[in-house]
């Protein structure tokens, strides 16, 4: 294996749980998930040789996974599917924390592409300074939208 292999496949290592999280919020369909998975390495892969190390090699990685998911949940939205159903929900679980966090997640999936993904990395602890350089955006901006944000999350439970 080349040096830039090598390197790619531990960078993937040390960050497929950041990429697996970013899948997962635009889906919670396993196989979907897997999709979006194998989309954002190709789209790192064709991306690694132009990575000039500007930024921090995570704040690179959310950029191009959200970038990904963004790009295939509007191609899904204009191209509307019927999704199979099972009659055995695996991820069904029903305490009252989980209710809670699923309630959560199904206002969050209601937010527009960009907004559920400022949520994300904020949920992901990363600092607004961080979630301005993934985005594109200030880190003012970032706190001016996660209060707007929050706000249309407090409304949503009227609903």
């Amino acid at each position: 294996m080349e040096t830039t292999e090598k390197q790619f496949a531990q960078i993937v290592r040390e960050n497929r749980s950041t990429i697996y999280t970013v899948c997962y919020m635009f889906s919670k369909d396993a196989d979907e998930v897997s999709d979006l998975f194998q989309e954002v390495l190709i789209n790192l892969w064709k991306g690694f040789a132009a990575f000039e190390g500007k930024s921090d090699i995570r704040t690179w990685i959310y950029r191009v996974s959200l970038n990904t998911c963004i790009s295939v949940d509007r191609k899904k939205k204009r191209h509307k599917t019927v999704p199979l159903s099972m009659s055995i929900n695996l991820f069904e679980d029903n305490d009252a924390d989980t209710r809670q966090v699923q309630l959560l997640y199904k206002r969050i999936n209601r937010l527009g592409s960009f907004d559920k993904a400022l949520v994300l990395l904020w949920l992901e602890n990363l600092s607004y300074d961080e979630i301005g350089a993934v985005m594109g955006i200030s880190a003012k901006n970032v706190s001016v939208k996660l209060v707007r944000i929050r706000e249309l999350l407090k409304k949503m439970s009227n609903d």
